[in-house]
């Protein structure tokens, strides 16, 4: 990887407008718009963003404040992660898909497709590309794979860089938009949706489309990757206002839970003083791991509902956005080296070795003055900025067991090392794989215990 960076997580606030039914209801508008970056709800304080989408804002308008540089990021070899947050029916997912085979209304998800095959047209011809695509959703905490419904419990495991991914998910190929496109229709196809009174067609799963880029300079072997995580969450709700009941309820409880997880993930990195980090709370923070204080560039769409009668949720989902506004990522570049940079990062970690076997020889021949009494002049004792220029003292031997220290560990037991840790990688991986398989079985049981008390119902129906 490149030398890495800080950056702020970028914040977005979009606005719809006022709904059929909040007309009708005679809704009050109550967001105030100042310039670009500052909304204020009715006479309350004002709200401060990297931008302020009012309702009239297009989508193309939006994408190209959301998501256009993120692209050219991604394909310069960053990790980026786009999602929306907000209440339910605030318009999350009229953002990140919109109507998706619409030249206008169409989201920031089918804008994407084109927009990296665009790139990629315009690209220096030397670049060869691969790029696999993922889609899965997060429904009551579990792991479904949108693209083979059959799997409908992935397990979280971690790469050897500790980074979180979700195992055995379907990886598709593709080298057209058309084939982003019938990917995300399939996969859509197979999202979990229900009628709420807020909302006709409301998400009941979090759902990540995953874009990864893989590209090398077939002249110059450079290889650099990047990841794109698209996320649509589900929204927050306010039961009594949604009129969810039965197994919709159930889904409610579930969506808020990680929500709030989400939420508490983000408090405990704006405030920065704790050291632990409660991203395994959920899984949806398992996966936004990376986004959220890691090797990633980050844009959260915070959407809100204009009326007063969603005030409450609006000036939560605000404060959400300023708190994360807060949190920095430390992001670098995918880049795999060649075999000809390998050789020249060794040569310059053997020249830097060099200098510091004369550093120890001046500092041991200076050491040693001292031990036989004699007082050694300022101007004449080893300094930090002298340590660059020293020149070798030929006569002057490296004691033993400093050189190792100065050298690292030999390679045998780099690979020692190395296989130990990819050992308990092993174990973690085995323990997760476990963990899954008892929750499994459970949700079965459960199902035959549910299965055999309506039977046991029946029955004694029957004999009444």
């Amino acid at each position: 990887m490149a030398d890495p960076a800080e950056c702020s997580i970028k914040v977005m606030c979009r606005f719809r407008p006022l709904n059929e039914a909040e007309i009708l209801r005679g809704d009050k508008f109550i967001p105030k718009f100042k310039g670009d970056e500052t909304v204020v709800i009715g006479q309350g304080k004002p709200y401060v963003f990297d931008r302020v989408l009012p309702p009239s804002t297009t989508q193309e308008q939006v994408y190209n404040a959301c998501a256009k540089q993120i692209v050219k990021d991604v394909l310069e070899g960053y990790n980026g992660t786009i999602f929306a947050y907000g209440q339910t029916s605030s318009g999350k997912t009229h953002t990140m898909e919109g109507k998706l085979h619409d030249p206008q209304l169409m989201g920031i998800i089918p804008r994407i497709a084109h927009d990296i095959f665009d790139h990629i047209y315009s690209m220096d011809e030397n670049l060869e590309f691969h790029i696999k695509v993922s889609y899965f959703e997060i429904y009551l905490d579990k792991i479904r794979d949108l693209l083979d419904v059959s799997k409908t419990n992935l397990a979280v495991h971690e790469d050897k860089n500790r980074v979180p991914y979700v195992k055995g998910c379907t990886e598709r190929f593709v080298s057209s938009p058309e084939e982003v496109m019938d990917v995300i229709d399939e996969g859509k196809a197979n999202r979990h949706v229900a009628v709420t009174n807020m909302n006709e067609h409301s998400s009941r799963s979090h759902s990540i489309f995953l874009i990864n880029i893989k590209q090398e300079n077939v002249e110059t072997e450079k290889k650099l990757s990047g990841k794109l995580y698209l996320v649509d969450l589900a929204g927050s709700e306010k039961v009594s206002k949604t009129g969810a009941e039965g197994a919709v309820l159930d889904e409610a409880k579930n969506i808020n839970k990680s929500l709030s997880a989400l939420g508490n993930v983000i408090s405990a990195l704006a405030e920065g003083t704790k050291t632990h980090v409660p991203y395994r709370d959920s899984k949806m923070t398992r996966i936004l791991q990376d986004s959220l204080g890691g090797n990633c560039r980050t844009t959260i769409v915070i959407c809100c509902s204009p009326s007063v009668f969603n005030e409450a949720e609006t000036k939560s989902t605000l404060m959400f956005g300023q708190r994360a506004k807060t949190i920095k990522n430390t992001v670098s570049v995918n880049l795999e080296l060649t075999a000809e940079e390998w050789k020249k990062k060794y040569e310059k970690e053997k020249e830097k070795n060099k200098t510091l076997k004369n550093v120890i020889q001046h500092l041991e021949m200076e050491l040693n003055r001292w031990r036989n009494g004699e007082a050694v002049p300022e101007d004449e004792q080893i300094s930090a900025k002298d340590q660059k220029t020293l020149e070798p003292c030929d006569n002057t031997p490296i004691i033993d067991n400093i050189a190792p220290v100065v050298a690292g560990i030999s390679a045998e037991e780099k690979e020692k090392y190395d296989e130990e840790i990819s050992s308990l990688y092993r174990q973690l991986d085995d323990k997760d794989d476990e963990i899954n398989q008892q929750s499994q079985l459970a949700e079965k049981l459960k199902q035959q215990m549910l299965d055999q008390d309506e039977g046991a119902s029946c029955f004694v129906a029957k004999m009444l």
